[in-house]
């Protein structure tokens, strides 16, 4: 897997470069020219990290445009839910502190190459929160429809916290109100995430805050 770090700031790409370049093929442009001449090389490559410095909206959306394969991942300075929020919308999938721990930040590229959203848990709420709108439209209603038809396979426990993550709450919140431990909560939501052919909790949200509830649901009951 490919993986270029854009960033002007060249300690910092190095930092980032340090952390990930035994995981993946990593090559750094320190401009969005160095970048544009990457690309025109052929150069495939599947994640993007680039300093927030280096772009704003119109810039991600042409990127995004040219490149609509590619994960871009936006580490900030100054990073703040609004603007990661305005990111996520236009297609990013992940936004962080340009400073991240490098145990942190190969977390992050692991998750996002698996298709995974990579923010911090407010902003993911706000996200789920809106995920609930009665007015969001499926793109792929036979798609959906099978998955929503999964929730069907979930046993009572894992229907309960799939229902806990879509209302937004952490691991450690779910295992404290279900008075289980996080880790059985991380278990079950492997379980739940392979069922439902989802990859994180915004997507598993997405699915439970547009399904129907069908009175063969499992109910949110306690183990």
């Amino acid at each position: 897997m490919n993986l270029i770090l854009c960033c002007g700031n060249a300690t910092l790409r190095e930092r980032w470069f340090s952390a990930l370049q035994s995981r993946y093929s990593t090559y750094q442009a320190n401009s969005l020219e160095d970048l544009r001449i990457l690309v025109s090389q052929k150069l495939p490559f599947d994640l993007l990290f680039v300093h927030r410095i280096l772009v704003d909206a119109d810039r991600v959306a042409y990127i995004r445009k040219r490149q609509p394969l590619c994960k871009l991942f936006i580490l900030s300075d100054r990073p703040n839910d609004e603007e990661g929020l305005a990111f996520i919308r236009q297609g990013a999938i992940g936004y962080a502190n340009s400073y991240i721990g490098a145990e942190r930040l190969q977390e992050a590229a692991h998750a996002v190459a698996s298709g995974s959203v990579w923010i911090n848990h407010q902003l993911m709420q706000r996200l789920i929160a809106q995920s609930a709108s009665p007015h969001r439209q499926n793109q792929d209603m036979g798609h959906e429809n099978g998955r929503r038809q999964a929730l069907h396979a979930l046993s009572d426990r894992e229907y309960q916290i799939a229902l806990l993550v879509a209302e937004g709450l952490s691991n450690l919140e779910i295992a404290e109100q279900l008075a289980i431990t996080e880790r059985t909560v991380k278990a079950h939501l492997g379980a739940v995430y392979a069922k439902t052919a989802t990859r994180g909790r915004l997507g598993l949200a997405l699915l439970v805050n547009q399904a129907p509830v069908a009175e063969d649901v499992p109910p949110a009951a306690a183990a």
